[in-house]
């Protein structure tokens, strides 16, 4: 337990579907809201934060490729609906007093900046938020990878995975009431025992880079705050 931070530097990836709350598709405002008062006050503890946001509450490019769609064509298509959540939680952001400055892999100047790497580093410094759209810009990446890849460019000091349940477990707990939950695994162990917390290509990124991943569950309030000081549940992936 810590009253300071225990990272200066962090990225956190949050999923497209977290912020649908209970609606079946889109955004709910009052979920957006929510993750953003917990970035706001993640912040004012000094610690510099960027985000990844999926889109799969909007539209999934694997999806879409499965219906009989181009599977190149659908993941740009997926690509900008992390580029429309990014805009939606800027909003909320600014509306809370947090500077924040959207940066996007694939040029879109008229809405947010394109990514650039020393840009984003400054804009932490002084104590903005950034979040990064439109994946890695590559189709046949998902947001995961895009996390892992953005946190090693920023030098982040671990790379956060905001999802439905506090942590890593054998099973989806949601479905198998005896699931069991980890405190602790390696990145090996996440791929040997296929625990889908992340696809291979972001935890391969993540243990090259040395890079810890922790999981919580990003609806209980005030978490992302709370794993910042080494409180509450959630599953941290390191090596030994």
């Amino acid at each position: 337990m810590s009253d300071s931070p225990l990272y200066r530097r962090v990225l956190l990836k949050v999923s497209g579907e977290a912020l649908m709350g209970s609606r079946d598709y889109g955004l709910d405002n009052a979920t957006v809201r929510a993750i953003a008062e917990d970035v706001r006050d993640t912040v004012a503890l000094g610690v510099q934060v960027c985000l990844v946001i999926g889109g799969g509450n909007i539209f999934r490019g694997v999806a879409g490729a499965a219906a009989g769609m181009d599977r190149a064509q659908a993941d740009y298509m997926g690509m900008l609906a992390t580029v429309m959540n990014a805009l939606a939680m800027q909003s909320a952001l600014e509306r809370l007093g947090v500077h924040t400055r959207v940066q996007s892999a694939i040029d879109m100047s008229a809405i947010c900046e394109p990514y650039i790497r020393r840009r984003a580093m400054r804009h932490m410094e002084k104590g903005r938020v950034v979040i990064f759209a439109a994946g890695t810009g590559n189709p046949f990446f998902t947001t995961d990878t895009a996390a892992a890849l953005r946190a090693a460019e920023m030098g982040c000091d671990a790379l956060l995975k905001g999802t439905q349940v506090d942590g890593i477990y054998s099973a989806d707990p949601r479905k198998n009431p005896d699931a069991t939950r980890y405190q602790r695994v390696t990145y090996l162990e996440v791929l040997a025992r296929d625990l889908q917390v992340m696809d291979a290509a972001a935890i391969s990124v993540a243990r090259e880079n040395r890079l810890p991943i922790i999981v919580f569950n990003i609806h209980e309030p005030g978490a992302f705050r709370a794993v910042m000081l080494g409180h509450g549940h959630f599953t941290l992936v390191q090596d030994e």
